[in-house]
């Protein structure tokens, strides 16, 4: 049977759920990555406006922001293994409407996978608070490398997918339904591997006490702020780029690096984290190589472009991870961790939602990409004033 470990669990058995934890974790990403290169071919097919479209990337923020807070209530009820198999089915189904109905339907799939996802954002920084505390820097990068991972490849083949495979746009986003059914599969075994609690507190006063914690507030706009930079990068970049005067092909080679070298930094960070009681110096070396590689980009005769894009990803990527390391780092235990991650994303998808359309005011009352570069960099020294405290080794 193997050394158990305080779930009762042993090696094969842990295994297996961090098998499980992955798969629900590269489900994570794909459903949003792959509508962006499909936006032209939808608008050509369903007519939607520049406004309607862009409903299909805030919708899922909006979502996050929402559903988040109120995570702990299903998983007090229900368990956090029954409330992960009942996300990945609302996410399958939710994909599968999205890619097979008419406009309505469109919309309507979009909202359900946006809860789906806002689920299991919040869930699994608790499972490793739960099942894997000493390794919870390891894990953490392994499940963020993912779903960087799955984002990177649904943004890659969607486009090729419709065309190149004749499935068009519909049956190109359908595939994602896949692999959420496969995960369903694999995770429905590991809901006996996750022993139920009986809650120690009320939902309400779980809410009330995080809410009147200054740590908390700071963590949420750490999260929010790098989930803001991260979105608006994911919206823009190409835009910025082409108005420099680089082709299209190569603003778009430009994104994908900016996610291939977010992978390294979703892997690598949480490692270092979590290998440090305090992670106050990692946040400052992010923060100062974000800066440097902004204000080069807002310096075209610097040149160095993938250099600096490359910077921005692999930081965007290492905070997102570190992000969430610090709500399992910063938790007592489990029960916490899914009260803390719920509320710490709930304000910072929210925060993200208003990126891109800020951004792009800002471009339209100006002209130009640098006053929005600026925003940026003292976004970024926000972020810095935020981590300071968060970096410090403490519990909420």
């Amino acid at each position: 049977m193997g050394t158990q470990d305080s779930n009762r669990l042993n090696k094969a058995s842990r295994t297996l759920l961090l098998v499980g934890v992955l798969f629900v974790a590269i489900n994570l990403r794909p459903a949003l990555s792959s509508i962006g290169p499909l936006v032209d071919m939808i608008r050509a097919d369903v007519g939607l406006s520049e406004t309607l479209l862009g409903l299909l990337t805030t919708l899922p923020l909006i979502a996050f922001g929402i559903v988040s807070t109120i995570t702990p209530l299903f998983t007090k009820r229900f368990g956090i293994g029954n409330t992960l198999l009942s996300a990945l089915i609302l996410l399958a189904l939710g994909i599968i409407i999205r890619s097979l109905g008419g406009i309505f339907g469109l919309y309507l799939g979009t909202i359900m996978l946006g809860i789906a996802i806002a689920f299991g954002n919040v869930l699994l920084p608790a499972l490793i608070k739960r099942n894997f505390p000493h390794k919870a820097g390891f894990v953490t990068s392994l499940y963020s490398g993912i779903m960087s991972l799955g984002a990177a490849i649904a943004a890659g083949l969607s486009f090729p997918l419709a065309v190149e495979f004749n499935l068009g746009w519909r049956g190109s986003l359908s595939v994602w339904a896949v692999l959420a059914v496969i995960a369903l599969i694999i995770w429905i075994p590991n809901i006996k591997r996750i022993n139920r609690t009986v809650p120690s507190r009320s939902f309400k006063e779980a809410m009330k006490k995080l809410s009147g914690s200054m740590l908390v507030w700071k963590m949420a706009l750490y999260m929010g702020l790098q989930s803001w930079a991260f979105y608006v990068i994911l919206a823009w970049l190409p835009a910025i780029l082409i108005d420099r005067g680089f082709d299209a092909s190569y603003a778009g080679w430009m994104l994908s690096l900016s996610q291939a070298t977010g992978i390294i930094g979703a892997i690598a960070i949480p490692v270092w984290a979590g290998s440090r009681k305090d992670q106050r110096l990692i946040i400052v070396s992010l923060i100062i190589i974000e800066v440097f590689a902004l204000i080069g980009l807002m310096i075209p005769e610097l040149g160095m472009v993938e250099l600096w894009v490359g910077l921005i990803g692999m930081v965007l990527g290492g905070t997102f991870g570190l992000a969430l390391l610090l709500i399992v780092l910063r938790s007592k235990d489990a029960e916490t961790a899914a009260e803390l991650s719920g509320i710490v994303q709930s304000i910072g998808y929210l925060i993200a939602a208003t990126g891109p359309f800020i951004v792009g005011l800002i471009y339209d009352l100006t002209e130009t990409w640098n006053y929005a570069l600026a925003l940026l960099v003292a976004v970024s020294v926000i972020k810095l004033v935020m981590g300071i405290d968060v970096g410090k080794d403490r519990k909420v």
